[in-house]
C-alpha cells in the first residue's frame, strides 16, 4: 500500500506538467512582451539566432508554427528591419529567412535577458534535478510521438479494413 502513495499516475503527472508549462509561458511571454516582442516573433528570432538563415517551413517546424502565423511574424519582424528575405540560389522558389545586423544585436540581447529570467525561475532545481527532468521529459516526448505514429497507422489499417469489407460486401 505505501508503494502505490510513492507512484505518481500518468494523469496526474499530466496535469502537473500543463500546470508548470502553462505557468512558465506566461512568465516568459510576460516578459518577451515587456522587451517588445510577441513570444511567435522571438521565437523566430531565436531560432534564427541559434540555427541561421532557414526557409519558412523549416522555421514554421522549429518554433511549431502553423504556416499563417510563421508569414505573419515573418512580415512584422521585416517591417521591423529585423530580418530579411532571400531568394535561394539553387532555386528561385525558394525564400530563405535571415537576421539583419540590427536583428541580430536586438535578439542577442533580448536572448540573453530570456536566459537570465528562466535560471530565476529554474534556480528551484538542483542540477541532478534538471538532469533527471530534461531525460525524463525527452523520454516522454518519445513515447508520445511513437504513440501518435502507432496510433496513425492503426487508423490507417482499421480505414483499410473496412473499405477491404464494403467491397466485399458489394461483391
Amino acid at each position: 500500500m505505501e508503494k502505490d502513495k510513492e507512484r505518481v499516475s500518468a494523469p496526474r503527472l499530466w496535469l502537473v506538467l500543463a500546470r508548470a508549462y502553462s505557468s512558465m509561458v506566461n512568465y516568459i511571454e510576460g516578459a518577451t512582451v515587456a522587451q517588445g516582442l510577441g513570444l511567435s516573433d522571438f521565437m523566430v528570432l531565436e531560432v534564427l539566432l541559434h540555427k541561421g538563415p532557414l526557409t519558412i517551413s523549416a522555421i514554421g517546424e522549429k518554433v511549431l508554427l502553423a504556416s499563417a502565423s510563421m508569414t505573419s511574424a515573418i512580415d512584422r519582424l521585416e517591417k521591423l528591419g529585423l530580418v530579411r528575405r532571400t531568394n535561394c540560389s539553387s532555386d528561385r522558389r525558394i525564400r530563405i529567412v535571415e537576421l539583419t545586423d540590427c536583428g541580430r544585436a536586438s535578439i542577442e540581447g533580448i536572448y540573453a535577458r530570456h536566459e537570465a529570467d528562466l535560471e530565476k525561475v529554474s534556480v528551484t532545481l538542483s542540477n541532478e534535478e534538471r538532469k533527471v527532468m530534461y531525460e525524463g521529459l525527452k523520454k516522454l516526448g518519445r513515447a508520445a510521438q511513437t504513440a501518435v505514429a502507432a496510433g496513425k497507422n492503426a487508423s490507417k489499417e482499421v480505414s483499410k479494413e473496412k473499405t477491404e469489407l464494403e467491397q466485399d460486401t458489394l461483391a
